[in-house]
């Protein structure tokens, strides 16, 4: 993960729900100065909701110092937003400002055509594991983002997970439909095997323990083995034994990855309609 060396603000953060607060979480963690972060919620300034001790709250975007000259404006916000929040901080671009933008089906296009002229603008796929330091977040440049500000911004999404970049943006709908929505189809298979373990003869409650230590348990074991996910599935399937005949369903025609795919593709549809 990236250390404070890494991540220079001052940080402008534009919306702090559940992304937003795990960024920011991410960014303390650290070593990030607290009172480098300036974050626009409206919601939570209604709502005097606390944030990390120096911090700064504001409620709009009319709040913000006159001074204050961020190194990088994170936009956290909907996407359905984003066209009305965007262009308030185009008075930033001028200060040198990187625009990173977390937002499903957005496009660079859009942030370049909101803030005008210069932007540079670094758009992330991020998921959301960031919660607990481990996402896995994707980002693409447009080419006025220059190597230090690439950097800067590769830093940011490190501190909550693993990173990886793209140079063809076309291809961000296909990352959002594997990783971006991804934690979704995993926590659906925590509930099927749950419920399969019921139907068998579990208890729900030690059905849904079972299916939960499982997934975890096999995430980590892959992600610190040296061997793909094909082989250490060779390595518990035994000839002829119950994990094989478990198998024989799921990777039969029409089985899992029939259905993984056409999960995957139709997520990926769906982002390039919300693109558009």
């Amino acid at each position: 993960m990236a250390g404070t060396r890494d991540i220079a603000g001052p940080l402008l953060l534009i919306g702090c729900g559940k992304m937003g607060s795990a960024l920011l979480g991410g960014w303390l963690d650290q070593g990030v100065a607290a009172d480098t972060v300036l974050v626009v919620e409206p919601a939570m300034a209604a709502e005097n909701s606390g944030l990390p001790a120096g911090v700064t709250l504001l409620a709009t975007a009319d709040d913000i110092p006159a001074a204050f000259s961020p190194a990088v404006v994170i936009f956290a916000v909907k996407p359905q937003v984003m066209a009305n929040v965007v262009p308030i901080y185009a008075r930033f671009v001028a200060g040198g400002a990187v625009f990173l933008s977390i937002a499903a089906g957005t496009p660079i296009q859009f942030f370049e055509s909101a803030l005008g002229a210069g932007a540079a603008v670094v758009r992330v796929m991020p998921n959301t594991p960031a919660a607990v330091r481990r996402g896995m977040s994707v980002l693409c440049a447009n080419d006025q983002a220059n190597a230090d500000q690439r950097n800067l911004c590769g830093s940011l999404m490190a501190a909550v997970g693993d990173t990886a970049w793209l140079s063809d943006e076309g291809l961000m709908d296909a990352v959002t439909a594997v990783s971006g929505s991804g934690p979704a189809y995993v926590f659906h298979l925590i509930e099927c095997l749950t419920q399969a373990g019921v139907e068998v003869g579990l208890e729900a409650h030690l059905a849904a323990r079972l299916a939960l230590q499982t997934v975890a348990g096999s995430g980590e074991l892959a992600r610190q083995s040296e061997d793909d996910a094909g082989q250490l599935r060779v390595n518990v399937t035994s000839p002829g034994g119950t994990t094989q005949a478990a198998l024989e369903i799921l990777m039969a025609e029409g089985g899992l990855q029939s259905l993984m795919t056409a999960a995957v593709r139709a997520a990926e549809k769906r982002g390039r309609e919300l693109g558009a």
